[in-house]
């Protein structure tokens, strides 16, 4: 009798465990997106008068589903739409999509004083910014090995409040190690990283022209891009550093001699003799070559022209401080304008914005690179002791809208420098577009607002006081940023979890 009933209530038992289980799930799925969004709908239609798309600006709806773009309608078609989830309207706002920065050192692990995933990731989502793709070193240990990558996912782990995927470093130690780099990118980096010149980093050595070759022949049947900071040290000049010591440290025309167009000049004339082997047929054909932040507007800028003429694989980015700032500008002891290549005088600044609108230059990026107050000299004001870097992540939208009002800089080619292609630079075909199929990764944000950079206003990053931003007004409120259709930013107020994703290569 007893087997019996067993026999019969076992099912239901099993039955009723199996429901309990599925509400479990349904109730942890809902809690998870609560904690992940401000917005509590998993599908939804944002609205806008301008909605910047790959066929141009229009005023119409995006539907947004499980965190990707399902439809995307025009307002003439809107009426006859069947619509099924909450709608959010923008009104006049941008729609836009989210800004994916390629060159960002957020410094964790090991040197999270500096940054850290978390301020740092905040203050992308308050900047517009939906993907960042952190740089190899500033970090301790650095990012050049499986093992050092693996303490970078660790430490990015529910603490990113947007994506994050990760340089790997090209090194003395594994430039000419095949089997330690395919390694490294097999175990996701998006691509390598390497310095022709001193990186100020003791685990980041630096390379030459021969490492960047091996790099590039291990790289090519991954199809993957080595970005190269191109400065090479020339001898003849180095000379300035000795006067170290005197009032001359603490004017910015000293540390500007320091580090010449030619030094650029140099790097990448010796880069594009290796390029010319990732052209159809050549030995590194699948291979790709980016040049970071270029400074120099003459010599060096000619060279890539002539190289992407010639058929290389090779891009080139600049970033919104080399367009906003020149020397002249630059008073005496101001360290938070130290950067390496330096901000060099407005003719070249001119001749930048003139590259840029015209092509030559692809894209930009922040190079957003702090450091604690104590490192930058600020009372101090020694150019040539300070450390080098330009504390950016925030504010690159409203500096590069405001300061490219002047040359007529539209909406559209904001997204080109800013989505479009860092997004096939870093091999995320899902991202960079407001597009059908895509993620939701977008940012809403007010073009003509202007606001003062000033201590009133709310900064994410970890040390505001060494921006070289803070002081001045801009034009261009973030409201709102998605991350796979999460809102992770509006108006001051962050998603309770960091549910960033750290993006792997596979």
């Amino acid at each position: 009798m007893d087997y019996m009933l067993q026999w019969r209530v076992l099912p239901l038992l099993t039955l009723l465990a199996s429901f309990l289980l599925l509400f479990y799930i349904q109730n942890s799925s809902k809690s998870s997106q609560k904690e992940c969004s401000l917005l509590p709908y998993q599908h939804y239609w944002i609205t806008s008068k301008r909605i910047v798309t790959p066929q141009g600006v229009i005023s119409g709806s995006v539907e947004i589903k499980e965190g990707k773009i399902l439809s995307i309608v025009k307002e003439e078609d809107w009426q006859g739409k069947s619509k099924v989830g909450h709608i959010v309207d923008y009104e006049e706002a941008v729609v836009m999509p989210g800004l994916i920065d390629v060159h960002a050192h957020l410094d964790d692990p090991g040197r999270a004083e500096w940054e850290g995933f978390p301020s740092g990731t905040k203050a992308a989502a308050a900047g517009g910014i939906t993907t960042l793709v952190d740089m190899p070193l500033n970090s301790f240990p650095s990012t050049v090995s499986q093992e050092t990558l693996k303490l970078k996912i660790k430490a990015a782990k529910e603490r990113i409040y947007v994506d994050v995927g990760f340089w790997g470093g090209l090194v003395l130690e594994n430039a000419f190690n095949a089997s330690a780099l395919e390694a490294l990118l097999n175990a996701g980096v998006l691509g390598l990283k390497s310095f022709m010149c001193p990186s100020g980093i003791n685990d980041f050595p630096m390379t030459n022209s021969s490492h960047i070759k091996e790099g590039l022949s291990v790289l090519a049947k991954y199809r993957r891009p080595l970005l190269v900071h191109a400065e090479i040290q020339q001898d003849s000049e180095i000379h300035l550093e000795a006067k170290d010591g005197s009032d001359d440290a603490h004017s910015y025309s000293t540390y500007l001699k320091t580090r010449p167009p030619s030094w650029e000049e140099a790097a990448i004339r010796e880069l594009v003799a290796v390029t010319k082997e990732t052209r159809s047929g050549g030995l590194a054909e699948g291979s790709h070559l980016h040049i970071v932040h270029l400074s120099d507007s003459s010599s060096s800028l000619e060279l890539i022209k002539e190289a992407k003429n010639g058929g290389d694989s090779i891009t080139v980015e600049t970033c919104p401080h080399y367009l906003a700032f020149s020397a002249e500008e630059i008073h005496d002891g101001d360290t938070r304008f130290k950067c390496a290549p330096p901000i060099r005088d407005a003719a070249n600044k001119e001749k930048l914005w003139e590259a840029l609108l015209e092509g030559h230059i692809d894209m930009l990026s922040s190079d957003h690179s702090p450091t604690v107050p104590e490192l930058k000299l600020l009372d101090d004001g020694n150019f040539l002791r300070a450390w080098g870097g330009i504390s950016s992540l925030q504010f690159v939208l409203p500096v590069t809208w405001s300061y490219g009002q002047k040359y007529g800089v539209t909406l559209e080619q904001l997204a080109l420098w800013w989505s479009e292609r860092p997004a096939k630079l870093a091999g995320q075909e899902l991202k960079g577009a407001i597009a059908t199929g895509n993620l939701a990764d977008i940012v809403i944000w007010e073009p003509d607002v202007e606001f003062d950079l000033n201590d009133d206003y709310p900064v994410y990053f970890k040390h505001p006081s060494i921006s070289a931003y803070m002081g001045t007004k801009l034009s261009g409120r973030v409201l709102a940023t998605f991350v796979r259709g999460n809102l992770v930013y509006k108006e001051g107020k962050h998603a309770p979890a960091a549910c960033g994703v750290p993006i792997l290569a596979r």
